[in-house]
């Protein structure tokens, strides 16, 4: 790839480790993710990378290392018609307003390489938030995955390959399916009461409520719930916190203990992205 001029603006230590790897790869970097940007002017850059996720409110862009807030309509007003953005989980209501200021916006979480890459460093990361709550091992315990997409395929393998005894929560038929030919447990909607008794530890992937009280109830109050699933999650926390089980709402993973590694998944999915544009 030719040398390019980026900017890298907002994030978390992902975006730390971005701008790290872009320079090694001999591109002209800004680094915007700890320093203010007042003076910084957006037009002298050919591609912005914001962070992931892009923002936490709806209003300012999400920078935990800067002092001062970052507006998102105010960054969209400094930039130049056609200049492009880049960044991940970006809401609709982001991409209508960068298009009438007539930016060129791309959310590279909608990739399916991004996606799929970055459920690794999501399933490690759940697994060592369990090895750190649990009182047991995980080799040997009861674990059940609820949702069978790319996280959940993802975390059931790397649980049964320490030795868990893997249940797998799945509607579609299709995943039963596959989820016998592993190996694992499959486990039916309509029967989830029975299996959550003997359960020692849950990931949930599925991002709407899945163990609401009437579930909550059945599980054993030593039992640990990592919830993985954006927003309100797949869990009725204030139920779990009533009924004394240990919840977990784990979001950001990657960027927490994998930064390194998720940042090179970020970068090879921008430098796809550029390609495919021809940029």
């Amino acid at each position: 790839m030719k040398k390019r001029n980026f900017i890298v603006l907002g994030g978390d230590k992902r975006n730390l480790e971005l701008v790290n790897l872009l320079w090694g790869d001999g591109h002209n970097v800004r680094n915007l993710v700890e320093t203010d940007i007042q003076t910084i002017d957006l037009e002298d850059y050919e591609i912005i990378i914001g962070p992931l996720p892009f923002s936490h409110d709806n209003e300012t862009i999400n920078a935990p290392f800067h002092s001062q807030e970052l507006f998102i309509e105010e960054i969209f007003k400094g930039m130049k018609d056609g200049q492009l953005f880049i960044a991940g989980k970006i809401e609709e209501e982001h991409i209508l307003k960068a298009k009438d200021y007539k930016i060129n916006i791309i959310d590279y979480f909608n990739r399916e390489e991004m996606q799929v890459l970055n459920a690794i460093p999501t399933a490690e990361g759940a697994i060592q938030l369990a090895m750190e709550y649990l009182p047991i091992t995980i080799h040997g315990s009861n674990a059940l995955v609820l949702g069978f997409g790319r996280i959940g395929k993802v975390l059931a393998n790397m649980l049964n390959g320490i030795g868990a005894n893997v249940y797998v929560l799945a509607r579609n038929y299709g995943d039963i399916a596959w989820i016998e030919n592993y190996k694992y447990s499959p486990v039916l909607f309509k029967e989830l009461s029975k299996y959550l008794p003997k359960v020692d530890v849950i990931f949930n992937t599925i991002p709407s409520i899945v163990l609401g009280e009437e579930m909550l109830v059945y599980l054993n109050k030593q039992s640990l719930i990592i919830d993985l699933a954006s927003k309100i999650g797949g869990i009725d926390f204030n139920a779990a916190k009533g009924l004394g089980i240990d919840t977990i709402h784990a979001l950001g993973l990657p960027g927490k203990y994998a930064p390194i590694s998720a940042a090179k998944i970020i970068k090879e999915t921008i430098y796809n992205i550029i390609e495919e544009r021809g940029i």
